[in-house]
């Protein structure tokens, strides 16, 4: 299963971005994360409905997720998906919200980079051969 999980991260990036274009793609991570978590904690901690509580513990697990680089496309696609119907159905801070679908959805895209768990698991590994023995005789 592992192999096919892989494969699938491979096709869907063909390289994890390293240098300026990978640090900038740890950045985005780390800014959507934090904010996710950051307006989650307080939400949870508020009296809401069951409803909202099971939305915000999505946000708030996606953006530990995107934090960490772990299955960024399908958290990156949840976070988009789930901010996109909270701009068009709740009123509050909608530059936000589309800022963070936006980010998001731009990740799940782009993909997590070179410096994400994604990478170590599902990125290309270079092995080295061993050389040669010559039988000369």
């Amino acid at each position: 299963m592992r192999s096919l999980k892989g494969t699938f991260l491979r096709r869907l990036y063909s390289t994890f971005a390293c240098g300026w274009p990978g640090i900038g793609l740890l950045l985005m991570r780390l800014v959507v994360g934090s904010s996710l978590v950051a307006l989650a904690v307080p939400a949870l901690r508020s009296n809401i409905h069951v409803g909202s509580t099971i939305l915000w513990l999505f946000l708030a697990g996606s953006g530990i997720l995107i934090i960490a680089g772990l299955w960024t496309p399908i958290a990156g696609t949840l976070v988009a998906a789930i901010e996109i119907c909270h701009f068009f159905l709740l009123p509050g801070e909608l530059l936000t919200t589309l800022l963070l679908a936006t980010i998001a959805g731009a990740l799940a895209m782009l993909g997590p980079g070179l410096w994400s768990i994604d990478a170590r698991l599902f990125g290309w590994k270079r092995v080295e051969a061993p050389p040669r023995k010559s039988t000369s005789a």
